[in-house]
């Protein structure tokens, strides 16, 4: 992982703009800090998401359409802490339903945290972890003759630009076989009183997730990044769909980084791009769908109609 974050941050303050990838928002400071996201009353996104799973269980596993004595693959892509899966894992242990649960997620600490809560609440589950990028292991996670559904929630494909989510979308069918699935969980474009706050939040959780990102260069970089000389900027367009988050010098400077060997300068009001979050709508969906692979199948909607999780069958 160190020898791919130098590089990453090389080329991304070396680029104009500069940039750096949000993956790298995940040490172990950063999963609490995202926990407490989750947790904030502005951040909408995982109650909606957490209201499908709990409240319409049934319905998501019927469309699965799987037979009840074949046993099936849950690969779950970016598994964070398993709260919302544990509903649909939950329901399958109770139905006698022989199933493997595969998560993935770049972080280790992450990884390791799900597998003991879920195995502390479902003792029988069979799980089997797997660190690393996305694009890395979806290969060796696809290696099995089971009927296969994937599990990429919490609107996680938004940190994508648009031809890397079509991209990606044909990576997962490229792997899969005619009628397994995806499960694709999508935040909707919304007036941005709604959407703004939720990665601007009051108590300033995600700005703290947001500067973990300079502590991190600091703390296995050798980085001299002085937090405080850098502001939390998040954007949203309602037009687009897009939201953006920056990291806005304070003033002229300059910083370096020993396991870089270099120093970077910043001019006042200078930005670093750290995280995309894409909303979408069902144009959007069946644009970025079309030619992938998939068909939609069926779609979950929470209450307010804020979120929805998309059922893509594999044609």
């Amino acid at each position: 992982m160190t020898d791919q974050f130098k590089a990453d941050v090389l080329a991304g303050l070396c680029a104009t703009p500069k940039h750096l990838s949000s993956k790298y928002f995940y040490d172990q400071v950063g999963d609490k800090l995202f926990q407490q996201i989750m947790a904030m009353p502005e951040y909408y996104l995982t109650d909606c998401e957490m209201e499908i799973f709990s409240e319409q269980t049934a319905d998501i596993i019927d469309a699965f359409g799987f037979d009840k004595e074949r046993a099936f693959d849950i690969i779950e892509l970016g598994a964070g802490d398993g709260s919302k899966t544990i509903h649909l894992l939950s329901y399958l242990i109770n139905q006698g339903r022989q199933f493997n649960y595969l998560p993935v997620d770049i972080s280790a600490n992450a990884l390791s945290i799900i597998e003991r809560r879920l195995l502390a609440e479902l003792p029988t589950l069979s799980i089997d972890t797997m660190q690393g990028e996305y694009f890395s292991v979806l290969e060796r996670r696809m290696n099995t003759s089971n009927p296969k559904v994937v599990l990429f929630i919490g609107s996680n494909l938004g940190n994508f630009e648009d031809d890397q989510a079509h991209a990606f979308i044909q990576s997962i069918a490229s792997h899969l076989n005619p009628g397994d699935k995806l499960l694709l969980g999508l935040d909707q474009i919304k007036s941005e009183d709604i959407v703004l706050p939720a990665y601007n939040d009051a108590a300033g959780i995600t700005k703290a997730f947001n500067l973990n990102l300079l502590t991190r260069i600091n703390k296995e970089l050798g980085g001299n990044f002085d937090i405080t000389q850098f502001a939390h900027q998040p954007e949203y367009s309602e037009t687009t769909g897009y939201t953006k988050s920056y990291l806005k010098s304070l003033k002229d400077q300059r910083v370096y980084i020993e396991a870089l060997n270099k120093e970077f300068s910043f001019g006042a009001g200078e930005r670093i791009q750290t995280e995309t979050s894409r909303k979408y709508n069902q144009d959007l969906v069946l644009e970025m769908v079309s030619n992938s692979g998939f068909e939609l199948t069926q779609q979950f909607i929470d209450r307010r109609e804020y979120f929805v999780d998309y059922l893509l069958t594999r044609t």
